[in-house]
């Protein structure tokens, strides 16, 4: 298959990068800084289960002149309207396109972009960051990637990029329950950004303040219920997972939204936390936590706006 990866930052350089460690045709799509870096420095990863220095195809967005079987989006929410347009170009009859974002708006975007029969239903569970040489630093020897069809039906294209996923080294896999994987993942997601990002810290040092892991446990309850009642209440083990993270005494975790504000970039409020509020709200739900956490971030977005004092 011809892949084309959108973007070619932590998410999506770590996982186009070992694709093209095993062989396959990759494609990356990237801004002209990022291309500079790829054509000066290439492709770095260092990683736990390797490292890794490869020297990449890239594309500037503006400048693509060709269909792939399939384009992956692994851009931030924020930057969604603009992929979109980048990847249009690359999209042909029998193109399949597979988002990794988070949460689950852009489903309904893309959707209505490219059509619902293209789009396929993706996610990622990775801790990784850009660095500021370019290079990508995989944070553990967690790296799955799991995608199927919005109707969860085996298709010849499922098993196409399962074929394609075999042999690299991460744990890339069809799945028979995506809607059900996307709505766990959001749970999690969405419990960690929020309460990191409200409290400006840690797992380990909130659970060790005064109240610290019960606020953990019932921002995990908001979401949980939220879940539920669009029919997707995590399964038990996942839930006791998610509770295990969130109450890890001494624990260094904290979402990358936290990381991206700390360091004053954009954030993905309104597509984490916006959304799923919204969505709660439509089934009478409540959850002021994560409502809480999210005026905090939509203040924090109002002060990126400010011009900067000389």
């Amino acid at each position: 298959m011809k892949v084309l990866m959108l973007g070619a930052g932590a998410t999506g350089g770590y996982f186009g990068g070992r694709m093209l460690e095993a062989g396959r045709d990759v494609t990356f799509l990237v801004r002209e800084h990022r291309a500079a870096q790829l054509r000066g420095n290439g492709l770095v990863i260092r990683s736990p289960v390797g490292d890794l220095r490869l020297k990449p195809r890239v594309l500037i967005s503006g400048h693509v002149h060709e269909t792939f079987d399939l384009v992956i989006l692994s851009c931030k929410a924020y930057d969604l309207d603009s992929a979109i347009t980048a990847i249009a170009p690359a999209i042909g009859p029998d193109t399949a396109v597979l988002p990794l974002l988070n949460g689950l708006r852009h489903f309904e975007l893309l959707d209505a972009r490219f059509g619902a029969d293209k789009v396929l239903r993706g996610l990622c569970s990775i801790a990784v960051q850009l660095s500021s040489d370019g290079a990508i630093e995989h944070l553990s020897r967690l790296h799955a990637l799991r995608f199927g069809e919005a109707d969860e039906r085996r298709t010849p294209r499922v098993e196409a990029i399962d074929a394609l996923l075999a042999g690299c080294k991460f744990d890339g896999k069809s799945s028979y329950g995506i809607q059900q994987a996307l709505w766990e993942k959001w749970v999690m997601l969405a419990s960690l950004a929020g309460m990191t990002c409200l409290l400006r810290a840690n797992v380990g040092d909130i659970v060790a303040a005064d109240e610290g892991r019960q606020l953990m446990l019932d921002t995990l309850d908001e979401c949980i219920a939220i879940a539920g009642a669009h029919g997707h209440a995590p399964r038990q083990n996942v839930a006791d997972g998610v509770r295990a993270i969130l109450t890890e005494s001494g624990s260094l975790a904290k979402a990358s939204m936290l990381r991206d504000l700390e360091h004053g970039g954009k954030v993905e409020a309104d597509h984490v936390l916006g959304d799923l509020i919204a969505r709660g709200t439509a089934k009478g739900l409540a959850s002021p936590l994560l409502k809480a956490a999210y005026a905090s971030l939509k203040i924090y977005e109002l002060g990126l706006k400010k011009p900067r004092k000389a």
